[in-house]
């Protein structure tokens, strides 16, 4: 785990000013920039995708569970594969997106970033659990180039932790546990991004009660 050092972090005046504009969540309407049958398209597919896998679902059942015809789907988008890679695609960007703005409203205190990072982070996956495990799970089902930009957008993400981390390192707010260097910082970034994206599965609608 990363340890913070005693007298870091909360006692800096602008932490509760970030926290709060950190805990506003933009408009998640998928796909972005998309139109009304377009997000209806996408939220059936959100739905199917969530439920059932992507490689288990057809053009068919997103078609019927949205009340369109299966050409329907054809107009707005490629195919069912060309379908998930705009809604994986996006729920990434958006989440690249927010990171962005929560780390310039931080502003330069590691302690203070890291905070607001970590919990829109958390707010992203547990309030939009759905869209969330489904593009964490599911952008293995992509290929080629389209896998290789959710990659490049997953990597992004992770290496705005890592220069957190290192800049907090290098001030002595951070004790990394794998050493207060890039390795290190690459370590804890992959851990706490990991942990923070996985909430959602831990509480699926099936989860055995009382565990």
């Amino acid at each position: 785990m990363t340890a913070i050092r005693a007298g870091s972090g909360p006692a800096n005046p602008g932490w509760q000013a970030a926290m709060t504009e950190a805990d506003y969540l933009p408009d998640s309407a998928l796909p972005m920039g998309g139109t009304p049958i377009q997000r209806r398209i996408a939220a059936a597919a959100i739905e199917l995708f969530y439920s059932r896998g992507a490689r288990a679902t057809t053009v068919r059942d997103i078609t019927a569970a949205c009340d369109l015809t299966p050409g329907a789907l054809y107009n707005h988008f490629t195919s069912k594969e060309h379908l998930l890679y705009v809604l994986v695609r996006d729920i990434h960007r958006q989440v690249d997106a927010q990171l962005a703005a929560a780390l310039e409203s931080a502003g330069p205190d590691p302690v203070t970033q890291l905070t607001v990072m970590v919990r829109l982070l958390v707010a992203h996956t547990a309030g939009f659990k759905r869209q969330s495990r489904m593009a964490n799970r599911e952008f293995i089902v992509l290929t080629g180039e389209r896998r290789q930009e959710i990659r490049q957008i997953r990597l992004a993400i992770r290496e705005r932790f890592t220069r957190t981390l290192l800049t907090g390192a290098a001030q002595g707010a951070f004790d990394l546990p794998g050493g207060n260097d890039e390795e290190g910082a690459t370590l804890a970034a992959a851990t706490i991004t990991n942990m923070c994206v996985h909430i959602s599965e831990w509480t699926l609608g099936n989860y055995p009660p009382g565990m």
